[in-house]
């Protein structure tokens, strides 16, 4: 006759199954990167966006409304990790938490199929995503950047920031999240629509960015591209301590 089993080890175990059983969904919903066929983007969107923007994707008082939000404004925010706002395989999402970038919590097909549902769910419309055009000229860019953008990005877009309003750096951004932010106008950032900067002045004002992660610094050592007032006195005070020392050592020697 085979012994039974310990009661606790069969308590152990039932306990174990059902807690396993509750977190599977959300677990596969926030760190599945399988293919969109092989994911239930409908299962995704209730489990980790539904407890703030609803079911229908119309808001609560947690989070705004989707309708007519566009597929460029759901691509950039997933795509930064902007959302979910925390990571939906660790906790519920919670709206004071500071939006800001993340690695993306899904994978890119997920994210289209995501970005279908969405738009199937909220009956579409809106600002579809910017075609970049990688060989528009970057020195136009340069002067729009400088005139719409540099004021909260700085010169740099090494970012800065404002009374209560932070601009982020443009370094980790790709040419596609640029165009994206550049219309829609995320957080507190104004939308530039096509009167004010048209497609071909945005893929220059995106290829001026993306020249500024490697700029070609003519002039030597670039300081960390601290900006022309910083830098001018950074050689101040080294101009002055050089004479100083020049005049002493000269003081010394005779």
């Amino acid at each position: 006759m085979r012994p039974a089993r310990p009661l606790g080890f069969v308590l152990v175990a039932v306990a174990a199954t059902a807690i396993a059983l509750v977190l599977a969904p959300r677990a596969r919903a926030g760190v599945d990167h399988r293919s969109a066929a092989q994911v239930d983007v409908g299962q995704i969107y209730l489990a980790d966006c539904a407890i703030c923007h609803g079911s229908d994707g119309k808001g609560t008082n947690r989070a705004p409304s989707l309708v007519g939000v566009g597929r460029a404004s759901l691509d950039y925010y997933l795509t930064t990790g902007r959302m979910p706002i925390t990571n939906p395989a660790v906790e519920l999402a919670n709206p004071r938490t500071p939006i800001s970038r993340h690695k993306p919590y899904y994978s890119p097909p997920t994210i289209i199929a995501l970005e279908d549902h969405i738009l199937a769910l909220t009956g579409g419309g809106g600002l579809d995503i910017p075609i970049v055009d990688p060989h528009a000229d970057r020195a136009p860019g340069g002067d729009l950047f400088r005139l719409q953008c540099a004021a909260c990005h700085a010169w740099a877009a090494d970012g800065g920031a404002l009374l209560h309003i932070e601009a982020p750096s443009l370094h980790d951004a790709t040419p596609t999240q640029i165009a994206e932010a550049v219309r829609v106008g995320p957080g507190q950032m104004p939308g530039f629509g096509t009167a004010a900067i048209d497609d071909h002045q945005l893929s220059q004002i995106v290829n001026y960015v993306t020249y500024l992660r490697h700029p070609q610094d003519r002039g030597g050592d670039p300081l960390w591209h601290l900006g022309p007032f910083s830098e001018g006195a950074i050689a101040w005070i080294c101009g002055l301590a050089l004479l100083i020392v020049t005049i002493r050592w000269i003081g010394e020697k005779t």
